[in-house]
């Protein structure tokens, strides 16, 4: 999607931090919690909330030639204590991810997309002591058009994060 609007394909995205925001002019529009997904019978689904100690040993995913930054804020890694994030196996496909999630083989932080079963399979626990994730607009830096100026003025008013 950034490419997109760095290729004056499209004149803004709506996204998650972090990216690298040179050349665009980013407003954050509202935060959302990071949550810990997991399979149905994994040992922390009946939890309230989980801790990165509670996860200090759980396999994450990882992208194959991933943005790092992008890799790094979604596997805390590495962890407060320096630690590194345990490598789960290698996926292709969001697809793949929730395969993974599913069988029990690892667990993903993810954002609180504010539905707590994304399958039947996987459920999510509210990750505690950890920064939330950034919903941004994103426009091109410098762009002066009206339509686009309109557009930032009424993400800022209406995409609030709020379901009403």
């Amino acid at each position: 999607a950034l490419d997109a609007l760095l290729g004056h394909r499209v004149d803004a995205v709506v996204t998650r931090l972090p990216f690298p925001t040179d050349g665009l002019h980013v407003i954050i529009l509202y935060d959302e919690p990071r949550v810990l997904a997991m399979s149905v019978d994994h040992r922390l689904a009946g939890r309230e909330f989980v801790t990165l100690d509670d996860i200090a040993d759980e396999p994450m995913p990882r992208v194959r030639d991933s943005d790092t930054l992008w890799s790094a804020f979604w596997r805390i890694d590495p962890r407060p204590d320096g630690r590194r994030a345990p490598d789960g196996p290698f996926i292709d496909a969001l697809e793949d991810k929730f395969e993974l999630i599913a069988s029990g083989q690892a667990v993903a932080v993810v954002p609180d997309l504010r539905v707590n079963t994304l399958r039947p399979d996987i459920i999510t626990v509210p990750l505690r002591g950890v920064e939330p994730c950034h919903v941004v607009l994103a426009t091109r830096a410098g762009d002066r058009s009206r339509l686009v100026a309109a557009f930032r003025k009424l993400a800022e008013a209406h995409l609030t994060g709020s379901p009403f």
